[in-house]
């Protein structure tokens, strides 16, 4: 009897069979796909990350029975072995992703997110050290055009106001009582405040986070780096890495010019956002994680009354 040979044929069930129920799907596509990428964050600058990939695109054909999961992946594969990836790279992925899926798919949609890390210096000293701000670039393709998103949190420290004025105002009462005879030199009153008895209150501040959405104009890198540097150059408290007692001196001083409600810290992050020719638009949310109560304090913002954003949820 002759050996049964493997059959040469490999069936394509996506391609040769229908769909049990005809209809359209918004988006078909794999989720959580590890990828090394160098992604272009400032002119002429990469930085080196791991993102997790989510792709996609529309089953257009409600007859067809699915996509090619494959060729997404693949495709996901090319992109990755290009030296940087810029905005133009990204473009031609999605292109490519549509082109793979003619006659099924119009639309394709790609979100790379990850940790990025950035070098940062101390307020003072020489120290430096690595922060980490998480991170996504959101990519669509619809009717030939491409729109690309950046989301990005950043931390920082806020200081309340209300908590330094009612915390000024015990100093001021402990300060009378204690030089109440008003024979008191200004080195007597400098030792007395600089003594823990000087210590009287302090107002309460927390670790807080600025979170963005950016729609950007077309350009040749994503301007993670300069949405940091504008950012916590516009709130003047940003969170610390590696500090000498100078920095954490520096830090505290900041704080007490800068106290910030969550209103001021959105109002001063929208003016920066303003100011940089290269977004279309935006959504902010802050949140100061507060150290008083149990809840935290929040302030959305976003361009202005033409915002697409302007009817987003705030979260």
């Amino acid at each position: 009897m002759e050996a049964v040979r493997p059959s040469q044929f490999k069936p394509d069930v996506a391609s040769e069979s229908r769909a049990s129920h005809c209809h359209t799907l918004n988006w078909v596509g794999m989720d959580r796909i590890d990828l090394p990428l160098s992604l272009a964050i400032e002119q002429g600058a990469a930085a080196s990350v791991t993102a997790e990939a989510d792709c996609y695109v529309s089953l257009d054909d409600p007859n067809a029975k699915g996509i090619h999961m494959s060729r997404l992946y693949l495709a996901l594969n090319q992109c990755a072995d290009h030296e940087i990836v810029t905005p133009a790279v990204l473009e031609e992925l999605l292109a490519d992703m549509v082109a793979s899926h003619q006659g099924l798919s119009e639309q394709a949609y790609l979100r790379l997110s990850f940790s990025l890390l950035l070098k940062r210096p101390a307020l003072l000293s020489d120290y430096e050290g690595w922060k980490s701000y998480p991170s996504e670039v959101i990519c669509r393709h619809r009717d030939g055009q491409m729109f690309t998103e950046l989301k990005i949190a950043i931390p920082y420290s806020s200081t309340c106001p209300c908590s330094a004025s009612l915390s000024r105002q015990l100093q001021a009462e402990a300060l009378r009582e204690r030089f109440a005879d008003g024979s008191v030199t200004v080195d007597e009153v400098a030792q007395w405040i600089q003594s823990d008895a000087g210590s009287i209150a302090t107002p309460h501040s927390q670790r807080s986070y600025a979170y963005l959405k950016i729609q950007l104009q077309p350009g040749d890198h994503f301007p993670f780096f300069q949405l940091v540097n504008d950012i916590e150059g516009a709130l003047r408290t940003p969170v610390q890495t590696a500090v000498k007692r100078e920095d954490e001196q520096e830090f505290a001083r900041l704080n007490g010019e800068n106290l910030m409600f969550c209103e001021d810290a959105a109002r001063r992050i929208k003016t920066s956002l303003l100011a940089m020719t290269n977004v279309d638009d935006f959504w902010v949310k802050v949140e100061h994680q507060e150290s008083l109560h149990a809840h935290n304090a929040v302030a959305v913002a976003t361009r202005g009354p033409d915002s697409s954003y302007k009817n987003s949820d705030p979260f």
